[in-house]
């Protein structure tokens, strides 16, 4: 996935005022209106992960609302307001239907978020990591389906993986890998029976 600035310096406002009308996600990063642009590849697993959680949602009547075209507000640790474009998330659905007349970005912590990381890596891995952890997002998985993550991530040799953080009681992550034929363990979802290899086959 490339991205590819469209519009410098924005405040967060502005950004939302003048999203352009072209199909696309675009995300709001360091005060600029940034396109994504994502690979086949990418799509198809996010598309395969929001199947498989809608799925989990209908069969056990849980009051969540997937998607993946939820753009969410987040800060930087400077304080200075980002749009986030998760390409999965999981929200409660109380929260989504209290204001279903609204175009701007959800400012409520999100259940679960879900990125499927590119070959700009550090963006998953550690821009967005702080940003949902400091928005109190319970639950974020980091799918590196490239393995394009550092060796003190994915270890070595490094291989394809996914990483589960969940929010612990002092609002910190506390992360577990995955890899292979492990079990994805989801505190959302505790009865998702799903591997790594399972994702990475679609």
């Amino acid at each position: 996935m490339t991205t590819t600035p469209i519009k410098p310096q924005l405040t967060f406002e502005q950004f939302l005022e003048n999203l352009p009308d072209a199909e696309g996600r675009y995300e709001f990063v360091n005060g600029e209106i940034t396109r994504i642009l994502p690979t086949r590849r990418h799509e198809t697993i996010a598309e395969l992960i929001t199947d498989l959680m809608k799925n989990e949602v209908k069969r056990l009547n849980l009051n969540y609302f997937v998607s993946g075209r939820i753009m969410i507000r987040t800060f930087r640790k400077d304080g200075k307001e980002q749009g986030r474009y998760p390409d999965v998330s999981v929200v409660d659905k109380t929260i989504w239907l209290a204001n279903p007349r609204a175009y701007s970005a959800l400012t409520e912590p999100l259940q679960l978020a879900v990125e499927i990381v590119s070959t700009n890596w550090e963006d998953d891995y550690i821009d967005k990591q702080d940003e949902y952890q400091r928005l109190g997002i319970l639950e974020y998985w980091i799918v590196d389906y490239l393995a394009v993550g550092s060796r003190d991530i994915l270890g070595n040799p490094k291989q394809p993986s996914i990483m589960v953080c969940l929010l612990d009681e002092n609002g910190v992550y506390q992360t577990n890998l995955y890899q292979g034929k492990d079990k994805i363990v989801s505190r959302t979802f505790p009865e998702l029976t799903l591997t790594v290899e399972q994702i990475l086959a679609a």
